[in-house]
């Protein structure tokens, strides 16, 4: 019977004590009638029309005062009149609730009847009418196409499907797009409950039935939904059910048992867990890893960049991004975990105050309070208001774990949980249960990869986390953030006390560079601990070394050695920031004394300690800086020292090590039969070349004995071999991922290349040199690139100032940078550039100083060739005499030497001279 003809009717209306009649204006109580005012009477008249269903403000003011504009003081002040006089609060009487921000519900069982008094009218069911009460799908659904035809295919079979995931991943879009799509399988039977608007658990029932259009007579809506379910094909739609999840999983399973023929769609931040219940977690929506690798075209192609841009351009139809700023949409959809509403809220930000200020903003401080849209629910307009709706519905122990775990950044295991957010108040097995219902109420997200047992929290839960714990006083900060630090002090110096093995796979280091830099940023802080600090530093820096962080490793270092305390000096501690800092510092700034300084003092500690491997490390690492500032005989004096060492050692890789250093230093001076030697032995020693190694000593040293082989080999006349073997430490490097060690490889085979006049493989392999060099930030890598690419620029004949400038240029770097390894080819460039210019004396200058720094710091590697260009010279400046005996000397030496390379061209030079 439709509502107007029970009002013709003259129906009456029961609650409690009393019996409302529509038709002759009249409340009784008890059969007593009540004086009540004509707004009130009105308002109580809607309110019963429909018990148990939210009325808005806006709803009820066109319904009470439909031709007058009143105030909502108005509705307030009449609201409350008819609760004082239905006697509200008396005896736990409960008849209007109020749903704050929204509107008001009639909670009290509502009987309606006839005109006969007494008669009750309970009509019997009737096959429920078409209904549609879903709200207007999203012109456009990113990024769900699979999880649309999945559920689509399954929720028509299954009785209960349950989208489970954080807030703001998109489950309301996605259930309202499904029930749109389904809606013809059910003759247009669906109903769409939203719960968000919903505080009270009792208004759950009558609120599913004023969904499906039922008027409730009776104080039992659970059997008239039933009456009319059972037997009839019906789609539910329940969205938000996280904070109700009690009474909905209890209604559902009756639905379930008592109307097969009805299918269920729930959306929560957490399984109902009732039987019969399919789960469908929806993930965050695609992002690139790593932008800045990606082209326009392929950025575009992720769905979380398509959601940014469309939201961006439906903000400002003038919108438009070039490949860089794609690239940097993705590191903030990155950032923002693929996380649908806050990816929409930076959009919109980003359409009206711009694409890098919105990042910029974003790395500042995460911005929680960014507006969406006005007609967006409340608690869905602000990244605040999602994050609050969420923490408000845990429980305290949940809330504590929730805000201790904001200090992990990235990915923690229940381990480093249990070790951080544990203490007198919170027990091992209260955080244990805690973060099951976190990733249960999608708050922590599980790394569901085999083997990992991992968490993480996305950006803006810790941020939100953060904040709250920032409530709770300094003390609590300062508490949770010391038990961070020592739990990640504690790790480092567990995985560094271990095989080396341990530090072969990056991903794992990497994962955790964020939660180590934010120890050490709290541990050298104001209310930092000075003394976790020094030791953490030193526990980081083969980490920082490991992935080629070498600033970030110099500074800490640099820090840490400054602050420490009188009894750590002289400790293995000290020895591994001293010896850290040196490598840093060579890559980065280049050979300064103070890198020398720092290894000194490392191998006087592991001298005093006793420490034959550590010995061995800096003498490797002093070796390579006193070559690289021109002191050969200081390298060659810690070569043999290094091979005393090894032997004492008496293990293959010891002498590996010994003897690379000695067939290099060999090799530079000129003695090429015993750098073969050497090197060879140094092969034949060393184990296969692993990421631990490398790291544990700054740089491979298979990898540099094996290109140091392959320019002896050229230089001794097999070039096949030297061409070969020149490939290899390339490809072996590249596969370290170490760039220091792939640096060294490619800047001794662009020798090779130059010396062969290779240009097609010196291109190649300076433009991977380059991009390594600038990519890490290693100084005196990158001024040499720009030197070769005027050498080989001047080696193809191509005159110019150009080629000349590059390499005046370099060289007063690499001078400044103390790097006179590489001085002398470049010279020999500059000098054969001004000979291309017709500039003979200035060339002869440059090639004189340069043989006259040779003689003096016993680099005699490339003395035959420079011999060989003073004799072009010589001959450009029409003195014969002096060609002829530059040439002979070459020859003589280059013999001596065992180079036959330099040997046959300066015999070729003195044929045809």
């Amino acid at each position: 019977m439709a509502d107007g003809d029970r009002q013709l009717l003259g129906e009456r209306r029961s609650f409690g004590p009393f019996a409302l009649l529509p038709a002759e204006r009249l409340l009784t109580r008890d059969g007593v009638p009540v004086e009540i005012g004509g707004r009130s009477f009105d308002l109580l008249v809607v309110l019963t029309e429909q018990p148990g269903q939210i009325l808005s403000k806006r709803d009820l003011l066109k319904r009470v005062w439909p031709d007058v504009v009143v105030e909502d003081g108005s509705l307030r002040f009449h609201m409350a009149g008819l609760r004082k006089l239905l006697g509200e609060g008396t005896d736990g009487a409960r008849y209007i609730a109020t749903q704050v921000g929204v509107g008001y519900a009639f909670v009290a069982p509502v009987a309606v009847q006839g005109p006969a008094a007494g008669q009750t009218v309970t009509p019997a069911p009737a096959p429920l009418a078409p209904t549609h009460n879903i709200p207007p799908r999203l012109p456009h659904l990113i990024g769900r196409t699979e999880d649309l035809a999945l559920l689509q295919n399954r929720v028509v079979d299954t009785p209960l499907f349950t989208i489970v995931g954080a807030g703001g991943v998109g489950k309301t879009s996605l259930a309202i797009e499904i029930g749109h799509a389904l809606a013809p399988q059910f003759s247009h039977r669906v109903a769409f409950v939203d719960f968000s608007m919903l505080e009270n658990p009792g208004l759950v029932r009558p609120m599913i039935a004023g969904a499906m259009g039922l008027t409730v007579q009776s104080d039992d809506p659970l059997a008239v939904i039933l009456g009319h379910l059972r037997d009839q094909s019906f789609l539910l739609l329940l969205d938000n059910c996280e904070h109700l999840i009690a009474p909905t999983a209890e209604l559902v399973e009756h639905i379930i048992d008592a109307a097969p023929q009805v299918r269920i769609l729930a959306t929560s931040r957490e399984p109902l867990r009732v039987r019969g219940e399919h789960v469908h977690r929806l993930d965050a929506l695609g992002y690139p890893d790593d932008a800045q690798a990606l082209t326009l075209a392929e950025l575009r192609a992720y769905p979380a960049i398509e959601l940014f841009l469309e939201r961006a351009r439906a903000a400002d139809s003038q919108f438009r991004v070039d490949e860089g700023d794609a690239r940097l949409i993705g590191d903030l959809c990155a950032r923002l975990g693929g996380m649908a509403l806050p990816i929409e809220l930076a959009a919109v930000r980003a359409a009206s105050h711009g694409l890098e200020a919105t990042a910029r903003q974003l790395g500042e401080r995460f911005s929680l309070m960014w507006p969406g849209r006005r007609t967006a629910l409340p608690r869905q307009q602000t990244l605040q208001a999602t994050l609050d709706w969420s923490h408000d519905l845990l429980p305290d122990v949940e809330r504590i774990v929730l805000e201790r775990l904001a200090i992990f950044v990235g990915p923690f295991s229940i381990d480093a949980a249990l070790a951080v957010v544990a203490d007198a108040l919170v027990g091992a097995d209260d955080i244990a249960a805690a973060v099951d219902q976190l990733v249960a109420k999608s708050l922590i997200a599980p790394n569901r990869m085999r083997g990992a047992g991992t968490y993480r929290l996305l950006e803006m839960t810790r941020a939100h986390g953060r904040q709250h714990l920032l409530t709770r006083g300094q003390a609590e900060v300062n508490a949770n953030v010391r038990r961070h630090a020592a739990y990640y002090l504690a790790e480092l110096e567990a995985l560094l006390a271990q095989e080396d093995d341990v530090l072969q796979d990056q991903r794992p280091l990497r994962q955790q560079l964020g939660n180590i830099r934010s120890a050490l940023d709290w541990a050298f802080g104001e209310d930092g601990d000075r003394r976790i600090a020094v030791r953490l530093a030193a526990a980081s820096a083969p980490v920082f070394l490991n992935l080629s962080h070498l600033i970030e490793c110099r500074n800490w270092c640099s820090r840490a050695l400054a602050e420490m305390m009188d009894s750590e000096r002289g400790t293995a501690i000290e020895l591994e920031l001293q010896g850290a800092l040196a490598i840093a510092l060579m890559f980065t700034r280049g050979n300064r004394p103070e890198a020398g300084k720092a290894l000194d003092r490392a191998l006087e500690i592991a001298r005093l300690l006793e420490d034959r491997w550590s010995e061995l490390r800096i003498l490797g690492r002093l070796h390579i800086f006193h070559e690289r500032i021109g002191e050969y005989q200081v390298a060659m004096d810690h070569a043999a020292r290094a091979i005393q060492v090894a032997e004492a050692v008496g293990e293959d890789e010891a002498i590996g090590v010994a003897y690379s250093l000695s067939g290099i230093s060999h090799h530079l001076a000129g003695d090429q039969i015993q750098a073969r030697t050497d090197l060879e032995m140094s092969l034949a020693h060393a184990p296969q070349s692993l990421r631990s190694q490398t790291v544990r000593y700054g740089f491979d040293h298979r990898n540099r004995s094996i290109i140091a082989l392959a320019r002896t080999l050229w230089l001794t006349g097999d070039e096949r071999r030297a061409k070969a073997l020149a490939r290899q430490a390339v490809e072996d490097a590249a596969t370290l991922n170490h760039p220091v060690t792939l640096c060294i490889a490619l800047i001794w085979s662009l020798s090779i290349h130059s010396w062969m006049r290779d240009f097609a493989a010196a291109e190649e392999t300076l433009a991977t040199f380059a991009d390594c060099a600038e990519a890490n930030a290693l100084g005196p890598y990158i001024a040499a690139a720009s030197g070769f690419a005027g050498e080989f620029a001047i080696l193809r004949g191509e005159a110019g100032g150009d080629a000349l400038t590059a390499i005046e240029q370099c060289l007063v770097r690499l001078r400044t940078a103390r790097y006179d390894l590489l001085t002398t080819p470049f010279s020999i460039a500059l000098a054969q550039g001004l000979m291309l210019d017709t500039r003979f004396t200035e060339a002869g200058k440059v090639i004189d100083a340069t043989i006259r720094r040779c003689e003096a710091n016993g680099e005699q590697c490339l003395m035959p060739e420079l011999l060989r260009i003073k004799a072009r010279i010589a001959i450009g400046l029409l003195d014969s005499a002096t060609a002829k005996s530059s040439l002979d000397n070459a020859i003589t030496l280059a013999r001596r030497q065992g180079a036959v390379a330099w040997e046959l061209q300066a015999a070729a030079d003195l044929a045809s001279s």
